[in-house]
């Protein structure tokens, strides 16, 4: 997609998009990261499309603004009465100047280091998708840190770039599709638009939180089981990119010898999932 707002903005520029609906609780801690960058290097602002709220979201995301402005960044708040989270994405990117757009959920907390990493990264003509360290916040409750365990030793995981809740790409690598389609899974559609070489993930880590509880997390899989089926039946021709590693007895052994409480909750939600299949096309995450 060609930049429209090319006015021979700095190299060195990077646009945050953060879509919220309803993040009042989560959105302080996620801000207050940001203003921690230590990066000196880059122009940075932060764009929060906030979408059908019925809460604090705006006004909160406001009351940061003069402390961006005290950097020299900036923060745009746009209102949208729409529900969407793709919508909310397409109408902050027509206000991205940067020379890298960072994607970021409402819930995550970044590592000081990360948006300078993310921009050295992303600072070449050729087309990359970078992303953090993927770090799981301690859950409160006991099954979701459970599932945790097995989660974050699953090989996709430890592949890394795995970009869940936190993505960027290159004005290059932005171009490689038009506005985002109405899927539910934006984080495997923009991935997978990028070859694994093109693929960095950086030091730096951000902080994503799993939902609580066994409901959620049966929700929550359903849900990203459906937007990745649903990649794939739309846009076939991205599955070359996949390169993801398989799960084979060998890992399944390791992972229940590991973690034999964790193995039997995910594979709890992994049968819940496929014995009770959902029609709905998109569920929230929290």
């Amino acid at each position: 997609m060609p930049d429209p707002h090319d006015t021979g903005a700095p190299d060195r520029s990077l646009s945050v998009i953060i879509a919220a609906r309803d993040e009042e609780e989560y959105l302080p801690s996620c801000l207050s990261s940001l203003l921690a960058q230590d990066t000196t290097a880059v122009s940075v602002e932060i764009i929060v499309a906030a979408n059908g709220c019925r809460d604090g979201t705006v006004a909160v995301a406001r009351s940061r603004a003069a402390q961006f402005a005290a950097r020299g960044w900036t923060l745009e708040v746009l209102d949208l009465a729409g529900g969407g989270k793709l919508g909310a994405l397409n109408a902050a990117e027509q206000r991205a100047r940067g020379a890298a757009l960072v994607y970021l959920d409402a819930d995550v907390r970044c590592d000081p280091a990360l948006l300078g990493q993310l921009q050295q990264a992303l600072d070449v003509p050729q087309p990359r998708y970078a992303t953090g360290t993927l770090a799981v916040r301690r859950a409160r409750t006991w099954v979701t840190r459970a599932y945790a365990r097995i989660w974050t030793r699953l090989p996709f995981v430890r592949g890394g770039a795995v970009g869940a809740g936190l993505f960027a790409v290159n004005r290059a690598g932005r171009a490689r599709w038009g506005a985002f389609p109405d899927i539910i899974s934006d984080d495997t559609f923009v991935r997978l638009n990028f070859a694994p070489d093109e693929r960095i993930e950086v030091p730096a880590r951000y902080h994503w939180p799993m939902v609580e509880g066994f409901a959620n997390l049966v929700r929550v899989r359903r849900r990203q089981d459906r937007g990745v089926a649903q990649v794939n039946r739309q846009f076939p021709h991205l599955a070359a990119n996949e390169a993801k590693a398989p799960l084979g007895a060998r890992d399944l052994a390791g992972l229940l010898i590991a973690a034999p409480v964790g193995f039997a909750v995910y594979l709890a939600v992994h049968l819940t999932v496929r014995l009770r299949r959902s029609t709905a096309d998109w569920t929230r995450g929290r």
